[in-house]
């Protein structure tokens, strides 16, 4: 009985699963919390992995261990492997600017979103990694002289838990890597042009890996933080590393999506993609290229508020989120009219980092608790919808959606989002799918074979419900209008 490690390095936590590499059984599990912001030093998540690994009683007995990691975060490093500046991750719109002058100088307006669609899959916002290069340069020139590499926060976490064996030694996955703007999912290359672009100059960029080639070894002493100290891993050098994933990919794997299967999760930002055979090139930006963690590519809408939009509805209300559930599920469908826009944190889909959040449709009817739960469930749910309508736009087959994340655990969620979406929702049980995503992976390396293992998450429950066009409708009016003010 093999087992296996999955790390989930996420913007709020760090996760570790320890599983059986054949059947997926779960043995045992830690985690620890990382620090808010959008600006992170990455020996916090350093740090969070060894107590979450700790927690998880060690690494000594599993067979590979796999990380998995938030998206887009800027990770460097200079000529001796030391950070340079605090990380900046994938929700800090500050390179909002410098987005729109790589549109800009790659033509502007549909001509130059058209080129980086075509060149990386993708258009650049706030998010990617390649936009915060852009603003390195532009804000801190002595910082962007430093750097000698730049990689991702699953990649700097591999790197560390190899022993940090020097740059050259730093690997990469095809799904994180696409979400960086400068490497093609379609062509399977680095577009340093466009990290030149950005930076100024060609910098080291990670190897990227196939998606069970091993990235190294776990070091038994990799150092710990600036003081040093070993890993707690109970003599387990020698163990293989997996590549690795971005977290939507990893998640991905671990509700083993399949043809005409759209995973929603809704996390701290929401999600919405599907697994395709081929690359996707949206010139419009609202759907991100990326790549999988199997070698098939994967079409993805983002927003920035998901399972936050349903903290701050409870917050306003004063109740907790199984309240706000409950008083979400009193009020009928459609909220009388009541529509909330969850622009909470600026929106990345809309590209629109700077705009906030409105209520619509307040009477004396709609001023209720009720009202405005399930307006805040709708609202938020509407925003996702909108991402599954690009995906089919993008010729994404839509059979059922799988919905995981923080925010499927609202019975208001699971049962309104059939309402919306229009097509049966499955849920599986709580989890964390994107370290069972990089634990499976984990098993691909261990046991060989040409495809990942088959695991059957177990307890999985299907909602239905006849859709409600007019939630939709309601949503999309007050969106326009709330933009075009």
């Amino acid at each position: 009985m093999p087992l296996v490690a999955g790390v989930d390095s996420s913007t709020q936590s760090c996760k570790v699963v320890v599983r059986d590499a054949e059947t997926g059984v779960l043995v045992r599990q830690g985690r620890a919390p990382h620090p808010d912001g959008t600006e992170v030093d990455p020996a916090a998540w350093w740090s969070a992995l060894v107590a979450a690994v700790d927690a998880a009683g060690g690494l000594a007995d599993v067979a590979a261990v796999s990380v998995a990691g938030q998206q887009h975060g800027m990770v460097c490093l200079d000529e001796a492997g030391d950070v340079v500046r605090p990380a900046l991750l994938w929700n800090d719109t500050r390179s909002a600017e410098a987005a729109t002058e790589l549109v800009e100088e790659a033509g502007g307006g549909p001509a130059g979103r058209r080129f980086w669609a075509d060149a990386v899959g993708l258009v650049p916002v706030a998010s990617f990694t390649v936009t915060k290069l852009r603003w390195l340069a532009r804000h801190e020139p002595a910082n962007a002289d430093r750097v000698a590499a730049v990689c991702l926060p699953h990649d700097w976490l591999t790197w560390r838990l190899a022993g940090a064996p020097g740059l050259a030694a730093l690997h990469t996955d095809r799904s994180d890597a696409s979400g960086t703007g400068y490497w093609s999912p379609a062509t399977g290359e680095y577009r340093l042009d466009l990290l030149e672009r950005a930076l100024g100059r060609v910098v080291r960029v990670p190897t990227v890996l196939g998606a069970a080639e091993a990235a190294g070894q776990l070091s038994g002493a990799a150092p710990f933080g600036s003081g040093g100290g070993p890993l707690r891993s109970g003599g387990s050098a020698g163990v293989p590393l997996g590549p690795g994933a971005g977290d939507n990919a990893a998640a991905g794997l671990g509700v083993g999506a399949g043809p005409g299967d759209v995973v929603v999760s809704i996390g701290t930002s929401g999600t919405v993609f599907s697994v395709a055979d081929a690359p996707a090139a949206d010139s419009t930006g609202i759907v991100a290229g990326f790549a999988d963690a199997t070698g098939r590519f994967l079409p993805l809408v983002c927003t920035l508020n998901a399972a936050r939009v349903l903290d701050a509805a409870a917050a306003m209300l004063r109740v907790g989120l199984d309240e706000l559930a409950e008083l979400a599920l009193t009020a009928p469908a459609g909220a009388d009219g009541l529509v909330m826009v969850p622009y909470l944190e600026g929106e990345r889909t809309p590209n629109r980092p700077h705009a906030t959040g409105a209520v619509h449709g307040l009477t004396l009817r709609t001023s209720t608790p009720a009202h405005l739960a399930r307006a805040a469930v709708e609202g938020m749910l509407c925003a996702l919808a909108d991402g599954l309508d690009a995906l089919a736009a993008q010729g994404a087959a839509v059979r059922r959606v799988i919905l995981v994340g923080g925010g499927a655990r609202s019975l208001a969620v699971r049962r309104i989002a059939a309402q919306v979406f229009g097509c049966p929702v499955v849920v599986p049980p709580p989890g964390e799918y994107v370290a069972d995503g990089a634990a499976r992976q984990a098993a691909w390396l261990a046991l060989g074979g040409s495809a990942p293992p088959s695991w059957s998450p177990s307890g999985t429950e299907e909602y239905a419900a006849e859709p409600v066009p007019a939630i939709r409708e309601r949503y999309a009016q007050a969106r326009e209008r709330h933009l075009d003010r």
